[in-house]
């Protein structure tokens, strides 16, 4: 079992910067693929992005790409999104997630253990 829990939301404005942070108990992280997705309101969880390897391989969707990262601490066996130039569009629930397959994992069901979500607000 793993747990994770997500922290650093809240409202920046448009051009501004976040640091969502997931800290994760219960297995190590480096023996998992961790992920990062959002869900606006009436909308699907979209990917956002991954890490994967003791290389830290990543991989972003292309909304994001140049704009985020996602940089890990396996001794603190904590993931990060640090997320630039933040958008209006940005705007979502953001959702960490791991799962014990390797490689890029984009879709939602291929994650077994979720975060319980952190709001991040871009105002215009």
């Amino acid at each position: 079992q793993v747990q994770l829990v997500e922290s650093g939301g809240g409202l920046v404005q448009a051009g501004g910067s976040l640091r969502l942070s997931c800290a994760a108990s219960g297995r190590t992280l480096s023996r998992h693929a961790l992920g990062w997705f959002r869900q606006a309101p009436g909308k699907a969880r979209d990917f956002v992005a991954t890490i994967w390897s003791s290389a830290g391989s990543t991989y972003y969707a292309d909304s994001v790409k140049g704009r985020f990262t996602i940089p890990r601490d396996n001794a603190k066996n904590t993931v990060y999104l640090q997320m630039n130039s933040l958008k209006p569009e940005d705007t979502a629930v953001y959702y960490c997630a791991a799962t014990g397959r390797l490689g890029i994992t984009t879709r939602p069901t291929q994650y077994n253990y979720w975060g319980q979500g952190t709001q991040v607000t871009v105002s215009s």
